[in-house]
C-alpha cells in the first residue's frame, strides 16, 4: 500500500505539473482548453469549471490538455440539416441542438443553409414557416448533441490560430514546468534537511582497506593530498579515483594536530575501467541556509539534467541497450524502494524523475512535445505550417511505435522483477 501511495503521489505530481505548464500558457495565449486530464482511459472523476472539464482518469500513466482545434472538434453543418436554436436575450443563438427531438416551446427549428461557428459566427436557413432567417451566434454558444454540451470555439480561441511563438511556448511549457518542479523539490530539501557542506571529513573507516591499514580514523579532516589542498569531498574522492595503486601522502587534521598518512588506493575494475578506492564512507554535514538552499536547488537540477542527458547520449550511441530502459513497472518498483529510505530520498527520486520526464518529452520524436516543436521549427523555416492531416498521421505512427516500445520495456521490467 505504501508503494502504491508513493507512486500515485510522485508520478501524479510530475504529470500534473507537466500538464499545468501546457494549461497555463494556453490560457495566457487565449487558447480554449476543453479538458485538463490526469491519467488516460475511462473517466473516474470530472468537474466542469468555466469552459474546461477537469478529469481524473483510470490509467495513471500520463495526462493531457485538450485544446480547441487540436482534434478536429469544429462543427460543420451541411445544407438541409435540421437544428434547434435557443435565442437569448441579446437576440444571439446561445444553444444549438443537433437533434430535432427537443420538446421546448422556446426552441426555434430551422433547416440550415449556411453556418459558420468559427469566424463569422452566424447561422441561416428556413424556419418552419418557410421564411429565410439569419441569426448571429454567441461566442459562448453551446452545441448540444445527445445530451452532451460543448462550447463552440471561435477561430481566435483555436490553437492553430495563435502565433508560432505562442504555440511553441504552450508546448514547451510542459517540459519547462518539470524542470521548475525539480528545482523547487531540491530547494525544499535544502530548506528542510539542510544543504550538504561537502566538507572532506571521514565519516567511517571500513575495517578492511588501505585507509584502515594506514591508520586513518573516523572524524579525520582531509587537508591535503600530496601537498594539494582539499576543499571539498568531491575533489578528494576524484583524486582517489584517478590514482589507483599510486602511493600518496594524506595530510589529515585530528584533535587539532596534522597527521601524515601514506595510502595507496586499491585498484577497482568496473565496466572495463580502473579507479582507486581506499575504503571510507562519507556522510556530508549539512547547513540550513535559505540562500545556499536556492543555489543547491539550481546545482542539483543542472547536475541531474546533465547526467540524464549524458546517459541518453550513451543509449543513442549504443553504449546502453534497450534492456537498460525501464518503464512504469520499473518506476513503480523503484519508487517503493525509495520510499523505504524516507521522505527526503523519495523527494530526490521525484526531482530526478521530473527532470527525466522533461528531457524525454523534448526528444524530437512524433507524439512527444519535442516532435511537435520540430514541426513548429519546420514551419518557421518554410513560412507555413505542415498540414494538420500529415502532422496527425506522423504523430499517430509515433504513438503506435511508442506503445510498442512501452510494451517491450514493460515486459523486460516484469521479467526483471518478477521472474
Amino acid at each position: 500500500m505504501e508503494t502504491v501511495l508513493a507512486f500515485i503521489v510522485v508520478f501524479g505530481s510530475l504529470v500534473f505539473f507537466h500538464e499545468l505548464g501546457h494549461f497555463l500558457f494556453a490560457k495566457k495565449a487565449g487558447i480554449m482548453v476543453r479538458e485538463f486530464a490526469i491519467g488516460f482511459g475511462p473517466k473516474i472523476l470530472g468537474i466542469t469549471k468555466g469552459e474546461t472539464l477537469y478529469t481524473v482518469r483510470l490509467l495513471p500513466l500520463g495526462g493531457y490538455v485538450r485544446m480547441a482545434g487540436e482534434d478536429f472538434d469544429t462543427v460543420e453543418l451541411q445544407p438541409g440539416y435540421r437544428v434547434g436554436l435557443y435565442i437569448g436575450n441579446t437576440n444571439e443563438v446561445e444553444k444549438v441542438y443537433l437533434s430535432s427531438n427537443v420538446s421546448n416551446p422556446d426552441i426555434l427549428f430551422i433547416e440550415t443553409e449556411k453556418a459558420d461557428f468559427e469566424k463569422e459566427l452566424f447561422i441561416e436557413g428556413y424556419d418552419d414557416d418557410g421564411e429565410y432567417v439569419r441569426y448571429n451566434i454567441s461566442r459562448s454558444a453551446m452545441i448540444i448533441e445527445k445530451g452532451q454540451e460543448t462550447i463552440i470555439a471561435p477561430y481566435d480561441r483555436l490553437f492553430e490560430a495563435k502565433s508560432l511563438g505562442s504555440r511553441t511556448m504552450t508546448i514547451f511549457a510542459g517540459p519547462l514546468f518539470n524542470f521548475i518542479l525539480a528545482f523547487f523539490i531540491f530547494l525544499a530539501i535544502g530548506l528542510m534537511q539542510g544543504v550538504p557542506t561537502n566538507e572532506p571529513i571521514i565519516t567511517e573507516v571500513q575495517s578492511t582497506g588501505p585507509a584502515f591499514e594506514a591508520g586513518m580514523k573516523n572524524g579525520d579532516y582531509i587537508k591535503k593530498v600530496n601537498e594539494v589542498e582539499i576543499t571539498s569531498w568531491p575533489a578528494f574522492a576524484q583524486i582517489i579515483q584517478d590514482n589507483p595503486g599510486a602511493s600518496m601522502t594524506f595530510t589529515v587534521e585530528r584533535n587539532n594536530e596534522l597527521v601524515d598518512l601514506q595510502i595507496a588506493p586499491a585498484t577497482i575494475k568496473e565496466a572495463g575501467k580502473e579507479f582507486g578506492q581506499i575504503g571510507v564512507l562519507y556522510t556530508s554535514p549539512v547547513e540550513k541556509n535559505p540562500l545556499k538552499a536556492v543555489v543547491f536547488g539550481f546545482e542539483q537540477t543542472w547536475f541531474w539534467f546533465k547526467t540524464i542527458f549524458e546517459l541518453l547520449g550513451m543509449l543513442v550511441t549504443g553504449q546502453f541497450t534497450i534492456d537498460a530502459l525501464t518503464g512504469p513497472v520499473g518506476i513503480y518498483k523503484a519508487t517503493g524502494d525509495m520510499a523505504k529510505f524516507g521522505i527526503f530520498t523519495l523527494m530526490n527520486w521525484a526531482a530526478m524523475l521530473s527532470i527525466n520526464l522533461g528531457i524525454m518529452n523534448l526528444l524530437p520524436l512524433p507524439a512527444l512535445d519535442g516532435g511537435r516543436l520540430l514541426f513548429f521549427a519546420i514551419e518557421g523555416v518554410r513560412g507555413k505550417p505542415v498540414s494538420k492531416e500529415k502532422e496527425g498521421m506522423v504523430h499517430f505512427v509515433g504513438i503506435v511505435l511508442l506503445m510498442v516500445l512501452m510494451l517491450v520495456v514493460t515486459w523486460n521490467d516484469i521479467q526483471r522483477y518478477f521472474f
